[in-house]
């Protein structure tokens, strides 16, 4: 279930309120007139199912709304309302296959937002990594992979292309490239220093690694992987269901081949870097590619089910 509140300009607060009296799906309606101050109008709320979010916010940007006032939608997690079960029914689908599209849009700007806070994980994530190469531990990688904060630039990728956000994309683009680049830059010092202080030796990154070796070793599966782990990390995102997320961090190894790109680069092993670098631009295209395919396929789905409650809704009743 979702709270739905709108601050809307009095000339606007009828049309509204009847689209949201259209849709037989609202559970509970209230208007709160003069409430708002800033915009200055009124105050709607409204409760309603996951399901029906995308056309009640779609009918309200056609009024609008959002460019006078402001649209707010907010997850309900415990309710006691027999309308509100009566509403769930009535609804296709299931809450948690719901793709709120305004939700994912907006997470996808906020989690691919360069600043400094990402930049610090990218970069402290990276360390790590490279100092699980070091000592060719298979729990510090884990913990690398973890920390990285790159799934979200990656997954705003697909987003971006799905509904049409050119905008959005280079955003993501950028926040990629540039935030790889500074932890790099930034992994590649520290291991400059771990060498000048002879705390890190060549023999560290060519010599044998089994628990760390696969990250220079790109081939089939790791695409493949990386495939599987960008669609399980876009559903997680775009439904109501967040708990998959951590073994999407943990299955690809971008934040690993990034540390092994720093490690080469401190050492001067083109041997290193290539395979890393190759390995790192798989896995950000197969959970592109990935997350791309499973959000068209959710905006299908979506789209025919919304055809289909639609159409039962304007089906004239049969008379008995």
């Amino acid at each position: 279930m979702l709270n739905l509140r709108v601050l809307t300009p009095s000339r606007l607060t009828a049309d509204v309120v009847r689209v949201l009296e259209d849709e037989p799906c609202v559970s509970s309606l209230a208007v709160v007139p003069g409430a708002a101050i800033r915009p200055a109008g009124d105050l709607v709320m409204a409760d309603l199912p996951r399901e029906t979010a995308n056309s009640i916010v779609e009918q309200l940007r056609a009024l609008g709304v959002h460019h006078e006032g402001t649209i707010e939608i907010q997850p309900v997690d415990t309710w006691l309302s027999r309308d509100g079960f009566d509403a769930e029914l009535k609804a296709s689908g299931s809450s948690a296959d719901a793709v709120v599209w305004a939700d994912v849009a907006q997470r996808s700007y906020e989690e691919s937002e360069l600043n400094w806070t990402y930049v610090s994980f990218m970069s402290l994530a990276t360390l790590i990594a490279a100092i699980a190469i070091v000592l060719d531990s298979q729990i510090l990688l884990i913990g690398a992979m973890v920390l990285g904060p790159e799934f979200g630039a990656v997954a705003a990728l697909g987003v971006a292309l799905v509904r049409r956000r050119p905008a959005l994309f280079g955003h993501a683009v950028r926040t990629l490239v540039l935030g790889f680049a500074a932890a790099i830059a930034f992994t590649t010092m520290c291991a400059l220093l771990g060498r000048a202080m002879g705390w890190i030796t060549i023999s560290d990154l060519t010599g044998p690694r089994p628990a760390t070796q696969f990250i220079d070793s790109p081939d089939k599966w790791s695409f493949i992987v990386a495939v599987i782990a960008g669609a399980a990390g876009v559903l997680s995102l775009t439904s109501a269901r967040s708990g998959g997320l951590t073994g999407v961090f943990i299955s690809v190894t971008t934040v690993p081949a990034a540390g092994n790109i720093a490690l080469g680069l401190a050492f001067g092993a083109s041997g290193e870097i290539w395979p890393s670098a190759l390995q790192l631009l798989v896995n950000i295209l197969g959970m592109a590619i990935a997350g791309w395919l499973t959000l068209v396929l959710q905006q299908f789905v979506w789209s025919r089910g919304s055809l289909r409650r639609t159409k039962a809704m304007t089906r004239p009743k049969r008379m008995l």
